[in-house]
């Protein structure tokens, strides 16, 4: 059972210095806790995500205590990229987005905890800490730290030098063994791994996932829309964009196809086997498969081809499938198309979830509203009667001439004379 454990933090994992500390908390026997942030700025809503919650699939499968915690005030002093009023509306959406992924790979969330991250960091023993650290932190350390993480601005805010602080902090009052994050992570664990033990705390262990090329190269970013497949995507889009992406025959670097395959799609139909497995005829929801009938018994992914282009082509390994790419015996075309296919397979379920989940419907209205809507119109300026003044207005009568008889001018003319 160690031994699966291991495996579990090995597999596709980006080496922290500090892995010797998970071995040693496995040899003791006991679940090791992991912490997992998010900062709800963004939607949260590419398939870029689906590599570190493919990762953090296997702890949960590992027995690992999984803490995802959800930063509001995070989110906040990155440049304010989250206006105040609607980061608890995001907050909720997080939630329905994770645990839809999760339900899609058929992972069970019973050791997975959600935490927001203003529930503890508001505490007078936090702030002390963090005013601790502000006196203890160079600003040189502090703006490094942050470099990869926090948006960069010619003339930065005071918000984003103590973001790094409080993402080390977090490890020490949530109580976990170590903390997991993108590789563009790296400066503000090794800040953690650096300080902490400078307020007397001990230093936690770090493991990192690599980052997933973006379609057309680069990073996948949710500010680029060329760059990524959401979510909630339709199963066209997702084609469309597939379709779109850089995927050079023969090339395999920067292929953010050939990246997503290794990262989530042999991950998942490893996961899928495992399931088969260890479910012994219990009644469990599988992950979708990205196999062809007929795929000989192992294959994990396959390249579905008519026979004429000489058929299809099954793989067992990442490996394989990147030589066969490198060598040119797979066609672009096909890559897309077969990998498409594997996308819309994963996304089906956590569409299908979303269109009968009112609640999350409303909570994504209410958290990411259309820029583009127009303003209800303006209720009209009801009109309040004023009476005019005396002898004004069309129903006013002339005044009556001095005498009772004689008209106002010959009243005049008398008085003149």
């Amino acid at each position: 059972f160690c031994g699966r454990k291991v495996r579990a933090y090995n597999a596709t994992i980006a080496r922290g210095p500090c892995g010797d500390q998970i071995k040693a908390i496995l040899a003791e026997g006991r679940s090791p806790k992991c912490y997992w942030g998010t900062a709800p700025t963004g939607r949260l809503s590419h398939i870029g995500y689906f590599v570190p919650l493919t990762k953090i699939s296997d702890f949960l499968r590992a027995d690992v205590e999984v803490c995802h915690d959800l930063g509001h005030i995070h989110a906040f002093l990155d440049n304010m990229k989250a206006p105040l009023e609607l980061v608890a509306h995001r907050t909720k959406y997080y939630q329905f987005i994770l645990l839809a992924v999760f339900k899609s790979l058929g992972i069970p969330v019973t050791k997975l905890r959600f935490v927001e991250g203003s529930s503890y960091q508001l505490t007078r023993e936090y702030n002390m800490d963090n005013y601790k650290l502000c006196a203890t932190v160079s600003e040189h350390d502090a703006k490094k730290a942050g470099a990869e993480v926090v948006k960069q601005v010619e003339s930065p805010l005071l918000s984003g030098l103590l973001y790094p602080g409080l993402q080390a902090l977090d490890e020490q009052y949530l109580g976990v063994d170590f903390q997991f994050g993108g590789v563009d992570q790296r400066k503000i664990f090794t800040f953690a791994e650096l300080y902490l033990p400078r307020l007397g705390y001990k230093k936690r262990a770090h493991l990192m996932n690599a980052m997933v090329p973006g379609l057309a190269g680069g990073k996948m970013s949710s500010s680029d829309p060329n760059s990524k497949i959401d979510f909630l995507d339709s199963p066209e889009l997702v084609r469309k964009k597939v379709k779109a992406a850089f995927c050079e025959e023969g090339n395999t670097e920067d292929n953010g196809l050939l990246a997503f395959a290794e990262a989530v799609l042999f991950p998942a139909g490893q996961l899928r086997q495992d399931h088969i497995k260890e479910a012994s005829g219990a009644s469990v929801e599988y992950p979708q498969s990205f196999v062809s009938e007929n795929a000989p018994e192992g294959t994990l992914f396959s390249i579905e081809r008519d026979e004429k282009f000489g058929g299809s082509l099954h793989y067992s390994t990442f490996a394989d499938l990147k030589a066969d790419f490198a060598s040119k015996a797979i066609h672009p075309k096909d890559l897309k198309v077969s990998v498409g296919s594997a996308i819309n397979k994963l996304l089906d379920p956590i569409r299908a979830e979303f269109q009968a989940n009112e609640e999350w419907q409303k909570i994504e209205k209410l958290a990411y509203p259309d820029p583009n809507a127009k303003d209800a119109k303006k209720k009209k300026k009801e009109k309040v009667y004023h009476p005019p003044p005396p002898g004004k207005g069309k129903n006013a009568q002339p005044a009556p001439p001095p005498d009772g008889n004689a008209t106002t001018t010959e009243a005049v003319s008398e008085a003149v004379v």
